[in-house]
Formats: structure tokens, C-alpha cells, sequence
């Protein structure tokens, strides 16, 4: 295959303050799920995670644990680590801000600042967020409430290095304007600009000096480096990145192509994180997509309302390919996405027993049936044929656009169009009838063909998505991953092949039991 070039992708680093739930962990199985998609397509991909493990809230959550602070992250860092990899998230780099050589370039980078007056010192007097570790002027603070989480604020005053933000506004503003695509979906962009950048960047607080959790700035230790300044270098850290030394992963790989965020962290990494990286003179990163939000029905996510649902779960219920299906199939390009139970039980019996399952299964055994399991040969075409080929052909546009533009739920739906279409063609063609007819021998191996073409395409193109359920599929045909490039082949699947045995691969969910079961198991852990 052809090396396409390099491609690094990140995730925001989850905060290792508790376990994350599904809409937390959306970003991983996002950016996982393009990272297949361009090692299928033959670029040389990094995915970078991890874990942001400072700041004051981590602190008074180890304190009322009564444990270290060190020990409570090595606790939750774990267990999002595990969440990842039960997720399938083929990540490269798994970062975690206590890392030593995280500190040291992190002390480093603070220090360059500090040197070329971009970082100075001062007092704050100001209103701050624990839970979002925001400082807000008087303005935003109205009523004495978070204008991002809507919880109480503190009034706080203390010594702070603070860094020059507006010193760069003209150029990250230049930099937006050359760079059209940088944020995306558009509607952020704006927001940026006109609520942020316009009215004017004030000077950004990069140190606490009122609690111990933190990278200790090197040269005045009662400080420790503020969350953002460390927290959003790790994109270069991971790669080797220190002010005197870059390393070869840095070269290789740095400008990011995308950091996917969720969208309530859009300002930071669209505007302090550019403005840190032209402070120190590296490039920016390509992109920023700021995805929309999972929200429980209609609602926000939230452990005091008692809707929170977690991401670990979903695969114990319903399997880790449903899993990921629905999270990539159900959030929208710019609008947030919603979650139950219920619904994904729903999705799963439309989508993936009754369409993608149910063609599987009836393909293979009519291959079986009719042809001894060996991959027939087609002799002749029909417009019910030419229609199910063009409806293979818009799946792989649909699908390649799709992933290429970040519209994955529109690039899942084209994939699975087509195994809709498949499972109508054989309504159309009626191959249990043909096979009653011996003239209609060849007719009925041009149909057998088609649909295991079909289904071998389906499987390429999801592959990124439901990895297991896919590789199954492929198995059973003689075909891999290895091969997503030949999904804009229909004649690529292979005759006189000998298929395996696919089995049930999605058994249909009777609702009202599952729920049940869900909920005594709920209740006895309870």
C-alpha cells in the first residue's frame, strides 16, 4: 500500500479526578476510530491520550479519599486507562502529566516564557471554578456562579504568574484567517472570535500558589504551573518535545492534522494553546474539532441527577462493537447527541441484528446452500444488479467524505445504506426461487456474488468502527482490514473461494428482559 504521509491525532487528556462516563469517553473511541480509518488508508498514524492529573480539585479528592495525591491519580488513571483499551483504542502514546519527562519540559517551557517576558508576575483577585479550574472576572461571574458549569464560585487572591495574552491576538486572529478550517464545526470559530478574541484577551493566570498539586515552576517553587499551560503541552511532550531538545517523534509527527476536544473546551485549545505554541515559536496544530455532547435523553450528563451512564457498561450490556456503533453512528456533526439505554437496545435490533447481522447471515447460508460454500463466479447483470453496484459506490464516497470531513455519523450511515440496499436486493432477486430453476443457474450465482460483495464492502468500510464484528465478517470471506482500499472495487471479492462459518452475529435484544436485567443487577450492587 501507499504511505500516505504521517497523520497525529489527539485526544483531550481525560481529568483523573474520577471514572469518566460514556460522553466523556466519546472522544477516544473517536479519534480511535479515524486513526484506524488512516492506517486502513496507509498514513502513518499517532494517537495520542492520557490522563491531565494536577490541580486543586484532584488535591481535595485525594484528601477525602485519605490518600497521597500521587496514589488517588495512580488510581483513576488506571481505570481510565482500562476503560480505553476495553474500548479497543489502538492509541500510540498514553500520557499522564506526572510523568517525569512530562515535568521537567513542562518546567522547561514555563521557564522559556518567563525568560522572553511572556510570563510575569502578579497578583489575582478574581472569582475561580474548582471544577473547571477557570478563573472568571466579575462580569462573567454573575451571581456568583460558573458561567460554564453553573456551580458556585470562589473569590480567591493570591500571587500568580500571569501570561501576555494579548500580545498574540493579531496573530492567532491572522492565523484563523489564513487557516479557514482550523476550528471546526464553524460555529465555534465564531463563538471564538466574537466572544472572546473581539472584546479582548485578557492576560491569562498560569500559576496557583494556593495549593501544592502541580508542576513546581523551577525557579520560584511555591508556584505550581496553572492546569491549561500544563495540561496542553502534553501534545508535544508525548512526542519528545523539551525546549532544548525536540526528538525524532516531534519531527516526524508535530503539526498535530486534528486535536478532537469536546466542545466546552474549545477556547483553550483555539485560543491559549495556539498563542503558547507562537510564543514558542512551533508550529500549530492543522486542526481542532470540538464535538458536540452526549447528553442522557434530553439532559446533561450528571452524577447528582443520577443519569449518568458509563462507557464500560455499555460493553458488558450490549459488546463492544454495539458499543462503539452507536456512539459514532448517534452524535451529530454540530449538534449533541443523546443516550439511553433504550435507545441503544433500539439501535442495535434495527441496525445491527436486522440489517448488517441479518445479511450476513442470510448471505452465508444461501452460499452454503446453493453453491457448497465456494464463492460463485457472476455470468450476467441485471438493472436490479447495476443498482445494487451503485449503491456500493456511493457507500465508499459517502463513507470516504464522511471520515475525511469528521461527519462519522454520516459516514456510518452510508456504510450501513448499503447493507440495507443488500438486504432489499435480495427481496428483488428471489434467490430461493432461482435456485429452483436450473436454467437460472448463472442468474443465481451473479446474485450470491453480489451480495457477498456487498457484505465484504460493508465489512471494509466499518471496519474502523466495529473492528471485531468486521474481522469476523472478513474472515469468513478470505478478506482483512489489510484490504479497505479495494472497497471502491465491487469485483474484488474473490470467486472459488471456500467460506467459513459466521454464526449469529448480533443476536436481536428483547428489550423489556434486558432492562430488567440491567436494573436488578443495579440494585443488588447497590
Amino acid at each position: 500500500m501507499e504511505n500516505k504521509g504521517t497523520f497525529y491525532i489527539t485526544t483531550a487528556i481525560a481529568y483523573a479526578s474520577q471514572k469518566p462516563h460514556v460522553g466523556n469517553s466519546y472522544d477516544i473511541v473517536l479519534a480511535d476510530s479515524i486513526a484506524r480509518y488512516k492506517r486502513a488508508r496507509g498514513y502513518d498514524v499517532c494517537l495520542c491520550t492520557g490522563t491531565d492529573e494536577h490541580g486543586m480539585k484532584i488535591e481535595n479528592c485525594a484528601e477525602k479519599a485519605g490518600v497521597s495525591p500521587q496514589e488517588y491519580v495512580d488510581g483513576i488513571s488506571g481505570e481510565i486507562r482500562r476503560i480505553w483499551d476495553l474500548l479497543g483504542a489502538s492509541y500510540d502514546h498514553f500520557i499522564r502529566t506526572t510523568d517525569g519527562y512530562h515535568v521537567e519540559a513542562v518546567q522547561k517551557i514555563f521557564n522559556k516564557l518567563y525568560e522572553q517576558g511572556d510570563i510575569y508576575k502578579s497578583s489575582y483577585e478574581g472569582w475561580y471554578c474548582v471544577p473547571c479550574e477557570s478563573f472568571f472576572t466579575d462580569t462573567q461571574a454573575e451571581g456568583g456562579l460558573c458561567p460554564d458549569c453553573g456551580r458556585p464560585l470562589r473569590r480567591e487572591n493570591e500571587d500568580a504568574y500571569f501570561f501576555r495574552m494579548s500580545k498574540y491576538a493579531d496573530r492567532l486572529l491572522q492565523y484563523y484567517d489564513e487557516n479557514p478550517d482550523f476550528i471546526a464545526p464553524d460555529s465555534l470559530r465564531k463563538e471564538m472570535v466574537n466572544n472572546f478574541i473581539k472584546p479582548g484577551l485578557q492576560d491569562l493566570c498560569v500559576t496557583r500558589s494556593s495549593f501544592k498539586w502541580g508542576v513546581p515552576v523551577s525557579f520560584d517553587p511555591k508556584h505550581v504551573v496553572y492546569v491549561w499551560l500544563d495540561a496542553l503541552s502534553n501534545y508535544i511532550t508525548a512526542l519528545g518535545y523539551s525546549v532544548d531538545k525536540k526528538g525524532d517523534e516531534y519531527g516526524r509527527y508535530w503539526p498535530a492534522d486534528v486535536h478532537i476536544i469536546g466542545k466546552d473546551i474549545c477556547r483553550f485549545h483555539t485560543i491559549y494553546w495556539p498563542i503558547f505554541l507562537m510564543a514558542l515559536g512551533e508550529p500549530l496544530p492543522k486542526k481542532v474539532f470540538g464535538h458536540p455532547w452526549f447528553l442522557f435523553g434530553a439532559d446533561k450528563m450528571s452524577k447528582s441527577k443520577g443519569n449518568v451512564i458509563y462507557a464500560d457498561d455499555i460493553v458488558k450490556y450490549f459488546g463492544l462493537d454495539a458499543t462503539r456503533y452507536y456512539l459514532l453512528s448517534q452524535m451529530p456533526y454540530s449538534s449533541d447527541g443523546s443516550i439511553t439505554l433504550d435507545a441503544v437496545i433500539s439501535k442495535f435490533n434495527t441496525d445491527l441484528a436486522n440489517t448488517l447481522g441479518n445479511l450476513a447471515s442470510r448471505t452465508v447460508a444461501m452460499t452454503k446452500k446453493y453453491f457448497g460454500g465456494t464463492i460463485p463466479a457472476p455470468v450476467d447483470a441485471t438493472e436490479f444488479d447495476d443498482s445494487l453496484r451503485g449503491a456500493a459506490k456511493a457507500a465508499y464516497d459517502g463513507f470516504i467524505g464522511g471520515y475525511d470531513s469528521y461527519h462519522i455519523a454520516d459516514a456510518v450511515d452510508a456504510a450501513m445504506e448499503l447493507a440495507r440496499r443488500a438486504n432489499k436486493y435480495i427481496d428483488e432477486t428471489t434467490p430461493w426461487a432461482l435456485a429452483k430453476d436450473e436454467t437460472m443457474r448463472g442468474r443465481l450465482a451473479t446474485v450470491i456474488y453480489n451480495l457477498l460483495a456487498s457484505l465484504r464492502i460493508c465489512a471494509l468500510l466499518l471496519t474502523p468502527v466495529m473492528p471485531d464484528a468486521c474481522a469476523k465478517i472478513l474472515g469468513v470471506l478470505g478478506a482483512s482490514g489489510d484490504e479497505f482500499e479495494s472497497a471502491d472495487e465491487f469485483t474484488a471479492q474473490k470467486s472459488g473461494m471456500e467460506i467459513g462459518e459466521i454464526g449469529v452475529l448480533f443476536a436481536r435484544i428483547d428489550e423489556a428482559k434486558k432492562l430488567a436485567e440491567i436494573e436488578a443487577e443495579k440494585t443488588s450492587n447497590a
